[in-house]
């Protein structure tokens, strides 16, 4: 595989309850293509992964929201897990976090109950996105086109809706990823397609 992310920052942000191999695949996936990967979360220390209703591992956490900036990062991932999203979408900081990246056209990838924390950032209005059936009437209500497919691209925003989706959904977020900030009708953001 070509190392097309070779020489970006991604952002994985996730705190306890994260479904462990949405963030365990992605992660790999991102590295294998060449990016530097940083696990950022409300706290410094651990986070505590889940197999859906099973604990899993434990994995070390890179820098706390207090200690980065979204500047430092070319993408954001958001892993699943009910209990992760649902910490994280009454959090300012993770919210603003979240924000920024959609601010500068940044690329951003959702799986599984991950777009909740895109309606409480108010992104999720106008985009067409999955997620986990569970909260897609969440999503619905927050003004989001919500369909059932195994991923969906919009304008940089990568959406899936389970961990059986991870296959496709880690090759369009790496695919994402490499292609760098979306949006708008800037000769910056329509040049950057034209880098190989």
């Amino acid at each position: 595989m070509p190392q097309s992310l070779s020489g970006k920052t991604v952002a994985i942000l996730a705190t306890d309850g994260f479904e462990q191999v949405e963030l365990t695949e992605p992660m790999k996936a991102l590295k294998d293509a060449g990016a530097t990967v940083e696990i950022v979360s409300l706290k410094s220390g651990e986070i505590q992964g889940f197999n859906h209703f099973d604990k899993g591992g434990t994995f070390r956490v890179d820098r706390s929201l207090d200690e980065t900036d979204p500047s430092r990062y070319e993408a954001l991932m958001l892993p699943g897990g009910a209990h992760n999203p649902d910490q994280l979408r009454v959090e300012d900081k993770a919210l603003e976090f979240v924000r920024a990246f959609f601010d500068a056209g940044k690329p951003v990838a959702a799986i599984c109950h991950a777009p909740w924390v895109l309606i409480d950032a108010g992104v999720a209005e106008g985009r067409k996105l999955t997620s986990y059936k569970t909260i897609r009437t969440d999503l619905k209500n927050a003004g989001a086109e919500v369909v059932d497919e195994e991923v969906v691209v919009d304008d940089g925003l990568v959406t899936s809706r389970d961990p059986d989706d991870l296959p496709a959904f880690c090759a369009k977020m790496v695919e994402e990823f490499a292609e760098g900030r979306h949006g708008g009708d800037s000769p910056v953001t329509e040049a950057s397609h034209l880098v190989p």
